[in-house]
């Protein structure tokens, strides 16, 4: 018969939500500013009479998306973002709604990188990147120290050789 796998119980930190918080604000900042400012042409220009009822109404709809992205959506993520890895799989969960439980096989396990932008340096974490043939996957919001050495453990049980440039 088949084995069955355990489900992955490692969760990303806790300073996750912060840059995800921190990048939704830039965004949605971005995003008001500009309806704010097509508003203002909309005053000073003698555009059709629907354009601002349309922009109103993006605005009003940006400051739910940037309550929801900005105040729920990250603790929500971070609370139920899970993975593991074995010798055997590497395993990624999320999502309470939508759930998502991927299981990847080591076999298939191509290549794994590190990537940090400059709000996750901030915070001292890091996104590991697991390449397959097919497609790449990611475990956001890990920090420095674990980071680092899930994706020498990662490499080492897909048989990765790391170059030295």
């Amino acid at each position: 018969m088949y084995e069955t796998i355990q489900e992955p119980t490692e969760k990303i930190s806790k300073k996750a939500i912060h840059v995800w918080r921190f990048s939704n604000i830039i965004g949605h900042f971005i995003f008001l500013v500009i309806i704010t400012v097509l508003i203002v042409l909309d005053a000073n220009y003698d555009w059709y009479n629907w354009v601002i009822y349309v922009l109103w109404a993006l605005g009003g709809l940006g400051i739910i998306s940037a309550i929801w992205s900005i105040g729920l959506e990250p603790v929500l993520l971070q609370r139920y973002w899970r993975y593991g890895v074995d010798e055997e799989y590497v395993q990624l969960k999320h999502g309470r709604w939508n759930m998502t439980h991927q299981v990847i096989p080591m076999t298939k396990v191509q290549y794994v990188s590190l990537e940090q932008g400059p709000i996750l340096r901030k915070y001292g974490l890091y996104t590991i990147s697991i390449g397959t043939m097919a497609s790449s996957h990611e475990i956001p919001g890990i920090p420095e120290v674990q980071a680092k050495a899930l994706r020498d453990k990662i490499a080492s049980l897909a048989k990765i050789k790391e170059v030295e440039n």
